[in-house]
C-alpha cells in the first residue's frame, strides 16, 4: 500500500465550530432546489430555534405529521362558535349573548362544581373579534412551535394556560364568567416570548427585536381591551374576566419556557421542569382549596 500524502487530502468539511457541513449527498436528490416544505422548514427553525439547535432539528424535521393539536383544537373552537352562532340564534351573531352563558361549557362561578367547565369554557366565544384573533394567533404561533415541539409538548403548554387562566380568575375575579381560549394562547405566547428573550444572543438580532415587539404591541393590545370589556363598557349580562391572560401567560413563561426551550434535550433531567411541575400543582391544589372553602363565589 502506498503512503497516503495528508496534504493532498481535501480538508474534511466541517463549519467553524466543527459541525459537518452537508455534502452533496445531504442535498436534495438530482441537485434540485429545495422544496415548499424544506423552505418552510427552514424558515421556522429561524424563528423558534437557537442556532445550536437548527441543524439537528433540520435532520430530523418533515411535514408529516402536520401539526395536528392545534388545527384540531382550532375546528373544535370555530365548530362551537358556528353552532351557537347559528344552530342557536342570538340577537346578534357578531357579539353572542345569552346563548353562550348558558352553554354547558362556558365558566359561570355559581357552577365552578361542575369540574369541566375549567377547561371547555375556551370551546365557547363571545363574538366574531374574539374568535377571530384567538384562532389568528394560536394559529400563526402555535403550528411552528409543533413543528418544532410536536403536539404533547405544545398541547400540554396550551392545556396548563387554559386550566391556570380558570383557577387564576376563579381566585382573583372570583364573581365573573370566563370565555374564549385566551389562557391556551397566552400560554404559548409567554413560553415563545421568554424562549426569544433567553436566547436572544444566539437568534437572528434583527428578527429577535422584531419577534419581542410584535408579542409585546399584541399582547398590550389584548389587555387594553379586555380591561375595557371589564371595567369600562357598559352592557347588560355577566362581565367576562380578564385575568385567564394573566394567569395563561405566567403558566407560558414558566411550564412553557422549560418545555420550548429544551428542544433535543431530557426534560426529566432538568430541574427547571421539575421546579415548574411543583409550582404549578401547588397553585392549582391551592386554587381547588379557595374554590371549595374560601371563594365568595355563590
Amino acid at each position: 500500500m502506498g503512503d497516503i500524502d495528508v496534504e493532498q487530502q481535501e480538508p474534511f468539511p466541517v463549519d467553524r465550530d466543527g459541525r459537518p457541513l452537508r455534502g452533496e449527498e445531504d442535498k436534495p436528490a438530482g441537485g434540485r432546489k429545495p422544496g415548499c416544505c424544506e423552505r418552510f422548514q427552514q424558515s421556522v427553525s429561524k424563528w423558534m430555534l437557537p442556532e445550536d439547535s437548527r441543524s439537528k432539528y433540520l435532520e430530523r424535521t418533515n411535514c408529516c405529521p402536520p401539526p395536528i393539536f392545534i388545527i384540531l383544537i382550532s375546528i373544535g373552537e370555530l365548530a362551537v362558535f358556528i353552532y351557537y352562532a347559528v344552530w342557536k340564534p342570538q340577537k346578534q351573531w357578531v357579539t353572542l349573548d345569552e346563548g353562550i352563558w348558558n352553554s354547558p361549557l362556558s365558566y359561570k362561578p355559581e357552577n365552578r362544581q361542575e369540574a369541566w367547565r375549567f377547561f371547555s369554557y375556551m370551546f365557547v366565544h363571545a363574538g366574531v373579534e374574539h374568535i377571530f384573533g384567538n384562532l389568528l394567533m394560536q394559529l400563526l404561533l402555535g403550528i411552528p412551535l409543533e413543528l418544532v415541539h410536536k403536539g404533547f409538548e405544545v398541547g400540554m403548554v396550551y392545556l396548563a394556560g387554559v386550566l391556570a387562566g380558570s383557577l387564576a380568575s376563579s381566585i382573583f375575579d372570583p364573581l365573573s364568567a370566563l370565555v374564549g381560549a385566551s389562557g391556551g394562547v397566552y400560554a404559548l405566547i409567554g413560553g415563545y416570548f421568554m424562549n426569544a428573550v433567553v436566547n436572544f444572543r444566539e437568534m437572528i438580532p434583527l428578527l429577535g427585536v422584531f419577534r419581542i415587539m410584535v408579542i409585546v404591541i399584541i399582547v398590550g393590545t389584548d389587555f387594553g381591551f379586555a380591561f375595557y370589556r371589564r371595567f369600562v363598557q357598559d352592557e347588560a349580562g355577566m362581565k367576562v374576566s380578564f385575568v385567564a391572560h394573566f394567569g395563561g401567560i405566567v403558566a407560558g413563561m414558566t411550564i412553557g419556557y422549560v418545555f420550548f426551550s429544551a428542544y433535543n434535550k431530557k426534560l426529566l433531567k432538568d430541574p427547571r421542569f421539575w421546579l415548574c411541575i411543583v409550582g404549578y400543582v401547588v397553585f392549582v391544589v391551592f386554587a381547588v382549596l379557595f374554590n371549595i372553602f374560601l371563594s365568595p363565589a355563590p
